[in-house]
């Protein structure tokens, strides 16, 4: 009986997922180089490319007051805002207070609690998914969602030995009414995860995606959240099957799908990006 309760959620969550393409937005951090020459020539760009729905991760040379004013005038809608751990620690209330007056509505951490030399244990595991469940419960409770972007460097095994990693301790620790993910299809397809059953593993918890490729024959399987910039390639050139990924997403209930260009050349990427999966047909 569970098993076909399950099914039938899955199957209205799938009749009613809103299309791909009707939130495909950017994350900003793509035109990091043109919003050091300038913010607002930065916001001017990606209003060219004809988006509506972005994700900050800053606020560049502006003040958090002079971004939202910049973003409202150009029509850009602030989903989606990434803070640091170390923000999130430091005063998860200022981090709200920031986000609402973006207008977000989501507050994502983009990096895990790691070592010092870049590693995540399985103590940190725990931490984290204390600090989640706590910073879930104080977004919830003004009106935000809370989430987290795994890098890559939470998918190694974890103490079990039963094929589980630290990210499967990590989403069994947090509570879903309170902590919800954004998969990041290229940290966790480097990571040697399979993007498509990792979403179908967990189709109620992630509901945003950065959507960036991998070029052919680039290699697979690091945990380190660390590539060489030259192994980003436009969407739809690389390995990933957009196809599946997409579809999967889709189906599950997945809200937001942001373009995050890390490539040597943002401003030719995104477009290409763009005009692939524009024309996409699922």
């Amino acid at each position: 009986m569970k098993n076909i309760l399950i099914l039938a959620a899955l199957t209205l969550s799938s009749a009613m997922a809103a299309d791909f393409h009707d939130h495909l937005g950017l994350q900003l951090w793509s035109l990091r180089a043109q919003t050091k020459e300038s913010t607002t020539r930065a916001l001017d760009q990606a209003k060219a490319y004809g988006i509506t729905e972005v994700e900050t991760a800053g606020t560049g040379s502006l003040t958090l007051a002079q971004f939202a004013k910049e973003l409202n005038a150009r029509g850009l809608k602030a989903v989606s805002a990434h803070y640091g751990y170390d923000a999130l620690t430091k005063d998860v209330a200022a981090v709200i207070t920031e986000a609402k007056q973006l207008g977000a509505s989501f507050v994502i951490c983009p990096y895990p609690k790691t070592t010092k030399d870049k590693k995540v244990t399985e103590a940190l595991i725990h931490e984290m998914a204390t600090d989640f469940n706590k910073w879930g419960a104080a977004c919830k409770a003004a009106g935000l969602r809370f989430g987290f972007h795994p890098h890559g460097l939470e998918f190694v095994p974890s103490a079990a030995g039963n094929g589980e990693t630290l990210f499967d301790v990590l989403a069994r620790e947090t509570k879903s009414d309170l902590v919800c993910y954004e998969m990041d299809i290229f940290w966790a397809f480097h990571a040697g995860q399979d993007p498509v059953k990792l979403l179908a593993k967990y189709p109620d918890r992630w509901v945003l995606l950065h959507v960036k490729d991998m070029r052919k024959g680039a290699l697979t399987g690091f945990s380190t959240g660390s590539a060489p910039p030259t192994d980003n390639v436009a969407v739809g050139l690389g390995q990933i099957d957009w196809l599946a990924v997409l579809g999967t997403a889709q189906k599950i209930g997945v809200k937001h799908y942001f373009i995050e260009d890390e490539t040597p050349a943002p401003l030719q990427c995104i477009p290409e990006s763009l005009r692939y999966l524009r024309a996409l047909k699922l």
